[in-house]
């Protein structure tokens, strides 16, 4: 059974180390923490060129016709170097909805754009209640001439305040079955009625309330079958939880190599802090966490990138490295003792992120309740 990288993907891995290391040092990330907009253009441009944007969408829309399993392995290495900015909501889940359920002039209209760099995409998904069910879906879009008009708050939007375009998630129609009647559109973010406001979280990622009042959308840009786009979004969910458990796997490696590199440096009671079984047992459970986590994070993404069935394996690494992320931090930090707690250190920032990556896309709860019904329960 052969569970390792191709030579494509190992050469991706390599280049994209090299690149993250020159291109997004700490200090960058910290700087545009603090920012408004939470990216560089330099470095999204440099990105572009290195053809991220399109690894894995397919050459005639511009892309490098890369798989979601290549995906996989760059939001690997983008976690653990925790880049900033619009990549995943514009890749991720304006990419792929766009592939999955555009037409061909939507595709290659936006998905072209998309692959050069020049567009910023998100979806405006969630709600007031916060939740990923097709029932909490209660912004409304309602023919009017040649068009619809959107009403409604969305909330946790990533990146609307530097969006070119926002996919919304709307009601199109109510219907005894929550999951009908659910329409996506794509909504200029200049549009008159469109308004965002940044929301301060904790990852000090670009979450974004937005508030759509009376915004015209024309037909043309219903994505998908009018009143079937929650098949859509579910499709969606998966690919993002997988791609989510990836970043949360490279964070947690490059929490692990923090904690352990310092376990062998730090002098006390005259010997290396790691000769002490203490911290060599805590170093073990990391390992552990972190390669049980990779392995089923890289089982799911190939079985996506197979297009197999794939619930089950989605919600086990979601559920899975959801914690376990946060438990390699935690114990990080138990190394590191005091000094891992400043905020001059680097072990904050991973913190952060697995707090935050816990609850994208479903926390580890409403996954297990995935895995239950999965096996029959």
């Amino acid at each position: 059974m052969d569970l390792g990288l191709t030579e494509e993907q190992e050469m991706l891995k390599k280049s994209a180390q090299e690149f993250l290391a020159k291109e997004c040092p700490k200090k960058l990330v910290r700087e545009l923490d603090e920012s408004d907009t939470g990216y560089s253009r330099d470095l999204w441009n440099k990105m572009a060129q290195l053809g991220w944007m399109g690894l894995s969408f397919p050459e005639k829309y511009g892309g490098n016709g890369g798989s979601f399993l290549d995906l996989t392995v760059l939001l690997d290495e983008m976690g653990y170097n925790i880049v900033p900015g619009p990549f995943f909501s514009t890749v991720v889940l304006a990419g792929y909805t766009l592939l999955e359920a555009g037409n061909e002039e939507q595709k290659k209209e936006y998905l072209g754009k998309i692959c050069t760099g020049e567009l910023i995409i998100t979806v405006a998904l969630t709600e007031l209640d916060g939740t990923y069910d097709a029932a909490s879906i209660n912004t409304t879009a309602k023919a009017k001439g040649d068009g619809y008009v959107l009403n409604g708050t969305k909330l946790f939007v990533p990146d609307a305040n530097v969006a070119d375009y926002i996919l919304v998630v709307a009601r199109t129609k109510k219907s005894a079955n929550p999951d009908d009647g659910i329409t996506i559109f794509i909504v200029d973010a200049k549009s008159a009625g469109v308004k965002y406001t940044l929301l301060k979280t904790l990852a000090r990622d670009k979450l974004c309330e937005v508030i759509l009042e009376n915004v015209r959308v024309p037909k043309a840009h219903i994505i998908g079958n009018l009143d079937k786009g929650w098949s859509v979004i579910q499709s969606l969910l998966k690919k993002a939880a997988v791609a989510k458990c990836a970043e949360m796997v490279g964070g947690a490696q490059a929490s692990l190599d923090m904690a352990v590199n310092y376990a062998k440096e730090r002098v006390q009671f005259n010997r290396p802090i790691g000769s002490f079984q203490a911290i060599q047992h805590y170093c073990a459970n990391m390992v552990t966490d972190v390669d049980g986590s990779r392995f089923i994070t890289y089982k799911a993404a190939w079985a996506v990138s197979e297009g197999l069935p794939a619930d089950k394996e989605v919600s086990i690494a979601k559920a899975w490295t959801s914690e376990a992320f946060k438990r390699v931090a935690v114990l990080a930090h138990q190394i590191f003792g005091a000094i891992g707690f400043t905020m001059d250190h680097d072990m904050h920032l991973y913190f952060r992120r697995a707090k935050a990556g816990e609850l994208a896309y479903g926390d580890a709860d409403f996954h297990r309740d995935i895995v239950a019904r999965q096996i029959g329960l």
